[in-house]
């Protein structure tokens, strides 16, 4: 296949660098130390069971929904700029 001056492989290495960096973001923000008893946002009691599964959460069910729900709105956009991105 064509692809003008770019190397063989480097659409993959680009796919590959964008894959790595989607998770090494999402292991960044993974919590860390000790759960709080309550959100750090809204204090409400965090249930135990949540403390539990998620070690180091800060944030209860709907705080922490809601700051995914922002996150996911305005992580959809590409650096790279590649044409396949544009086309959505």
């Amino acid at each position: 296949m064509a692809t003008g001056w770019a190397r063989d492989g480097a659409v993959q290495d680009q796919i590959d660098g964008t894959v790595d960096e989607a998770v090494q973001r999402a292991r960044s923000r993974l919590p860390k130390g000790e759960s709080l008893l309550y959100c750090e946002e809204c204090d409400t009691l965090i249930p135990e069971a949540r403390r539990k599964a998620l070690p180091g959460v800060r944030l209860c069910v709907v705080c922490q929904q809601a700051r995914d729900n922002a996150d996911t709105a305005s992580g959809t956009y590409n650096r790279r700029g590649s044409k396949d991105s544009q086309l959505r």
